[in-house]
């Protein structure tokens, strides 16, 4: 093995054969385009448009079938997936593991734990919530996802809470904590760049392993587009269901595209004038917005209910924790786990790629065990509170028809992307609420989707931080084509049964990288050395195998 490069700030030199390695790439004036990455998944990405433009309904039935495939006989590889990464996320957290440094050993947090706390909430609140905080509570009260539990009755309410908390708690965090604890990692303890393929050094060599980079990127890519096509789904129902509910518009699947090509325009708009004007702005605003919705429901729904009703759902959950995280379709349910628990799986899987990345730069300088306790309980917390005060009003709403002493059939709704709306008719100044919801709804679809834009083309552009517009606002505007499409060939089941099929290869890249990060946790000077000999000037984390699996990339392309 060669001595250890040097890595000084500001040099740039070419190697024999005229490339520039990856480390350079940050610092070219345009930063290249992976090219054959690039083609390979936006042809790919084409002929699916193609194919759902011409045959949706030939594409609706092929996606079934695979989908029964990937739920029959791979259903327990994503139950098993999720909660052997809560188990990997805890023992790394609390092992010798957990007081590595996220950085050199002097590098500290570039943020307060403040501010860090705060970007970690605004990560936490999404459209997701927005639609299900009131929906999945109310379905799963009517429907009670185990134990055959009556409609309505205090066993299914503690179930719907079991369950919604379940599917928003510890799981997804800890799913978003391994992976972006992997990039923080290769990122800022190892030096390595490359983006997202860059964690899996440890497993890649030589030419193979810049071949397999790339379809790591290329898989990357596709989870991140149909996860957030799913999004861009749930935001144009919803915002459909609020304008048919204030200004009576048609709720339609054309208005769902039209809605969705607009707020296209807007979010590639945002995408490329810049992380810091865009993203920032929007994160702030939606965060600030969706607090006063919140605690103005506090206030006017059943406060005292809910305030008992968070340690109760909190010890309920913890409880229940272990039944529900290893459940399966073997005695039944398949259909309800379909619907429920695998999506939510595939879809958190599909959003590692994006989330991850954004924990992973807000995070340099904190130790493992701090990155992965504050990433799994904070947002978890945020998520008690929000389906207490939401999904608790709501099911007391729910109960309360049940039982004829007034209340509101929420669940009840054809659509449930009015099931928001209807329950906001039950509390004072409806009209504002509706349209405070509508708009929260148009900035979270506006700032995930251009983040969602930049991180694909950062995945085909060697994973520098800021591609080039023009392939910012060519995946924005893909992005945004495969939702409408999926409308018309389905609507939002269309849009889940996607996102499982397109996470299932996924799941085992999130495997691999793990394995990875495992592999280069137990090679890490923290753990294998007390300190760093006296008179060593050379940082032992960085290493000739991390420099010669990246993959060069013609000097001229950097120009």
């Amino acid at each position: 093995m060669s001595a250890p490069p040097e890595h000084r700030p500001g040099t740039s030199s070419p190697t024999p054969d005229g490339t520039l390695g990856a480390r350079d790439l940050g610092r070219a004036k345009h930063p290249p385009v992976d090219r054959k990455t690039f083609a390979v998944a936006a042809g790919v990405v084409v002929l699916f448009l193609l194919v759902g433009a011409i045959w949706p309904t030939q594409l609706k039935s092929g996606a079934d079938a695979v989908l029964e495939v990937v739920v029959g006989d791979f259903g327990w590889a994503f139950v098993l997936g999720a909660t052997g990464f809560v188990v990997l996320a805890l023992v790394l957290a609390f092992s010798r593991f957990g007081r590595i440094r996220l950085g050199r050993d002097e590098d500290r947090p570039e943020h307060s734990r403040a501010s860090w706390i705060a970007m970690m909430f605004s990560a936490g609140m999404g459209i997701g919530l927005m639609f299900y905080g009131v929906t999945e509570p109310v379905t799963h009260l009517m429907t009670a996802p185990q134990n055959d539990a009556p409609a309505g009755s205090q066993d299914a309410a503690r179930e719907a809470m079991n369950y919604s908390l379940f599917h928003w708690g510890l799981h997804p965090w800890a799913i978003y904590a391994v992976v972006g604890l992997a990039l923080a990692y290769s990122s800022y303890r190892k030096e390595r760049a490359g983006g997202f393929s860059a964690a899996f050094a440890p497993l890649l060599r030589g030419k193979r392993g810049k071949g397999a980079a790339r379809v790591i990127d290329v898989f990357a890519i596709f989870a991140t587009l149909f996860g957030s096509a799913v999004s861009l789904g749930l935001g144009a129902a919803q915002m459909n269901g609020g304008l048919t509910e204030v200004f009576g518009i048609p709720n339609s699947t054309t208005v769902k595209a039209i809605i969705i090509a607009v707020l296209t325009v807007c979010f590639i708009l945002s995408a490329i004038s810049g992380i810091e004007r865009g993203i920032k702005w929007l994160s702030n605003t939606n965060m600030v917005l969706a607090l006063v919705l919140l605690f103005f429901l506090f206030v006017v729904g059943p406060t005292v209910f809910v305030l008992n009703l968070i340690p109760a759902s909190a010890g309920n959950y913890l409880s229940a924790l272990p039944t529900m995280a290893f459940r399966t379709g073997a005695f039944g349910g398949t259909d309800w786990l379909s619907a429920w628990t695998l999506f939510y799986w595939a879809w958190w899987v599909s959003w590692t790629p994006f989330v991850g990345a954004f924990l992973a730069k807000i995070s340099k300088g904190r130790t493992i065990r701090e990155f992965i306790v504050g990433v799994m309980l904070i947002p978890t917390a945020v998520s008690l509170i929000w389906f207490s005060v939401l999904g608790g009003a709501a099911i007391d709403l729910q109960r309360k028809f049940v039982e004829g002493t007034g209340g509101a059939d929420i669940a009840g709704l054809a659509d449930q992307e009015s099931q928001m709306f209807t329950f906001l008719q039950q509390f004072p100044w409806a009209g504002a609420t509706s349209v405070l919801v509508v708009l929260l709804v148009a900035i979270f679809f506006v700032s995930g989707a251009d983040a969602s834009s930049i991180v694909m083309g950062s995945l085909s552009s060697y994973g520098v931080d800021e591609p080039q517009k023009w392939l910012v606002a060519l995946w924005g505007g893909l992005m945004g084509l495969v939702a409408i499409v999926l409308f018309f060939a389905g609507g939002l089941e269309a849009l889940q049964d996607i996102t499982i099929i397109a996470a299932a290869p996924f799941l085992v890249i999130m495997v691999l990288m793990c394995v990875a990060l495992v592999k280069d946790l137990t090679r890490d000077p923290a753990v294998t050395a007390t300190k760093r000999r006296r008179g060593d000037t050379k940082d032992p984390r960085i290493t000739a195998v991390d420099h010669d699996w990246e993959s060069p990339v013609p000097a001229d392309e950097t120009r």
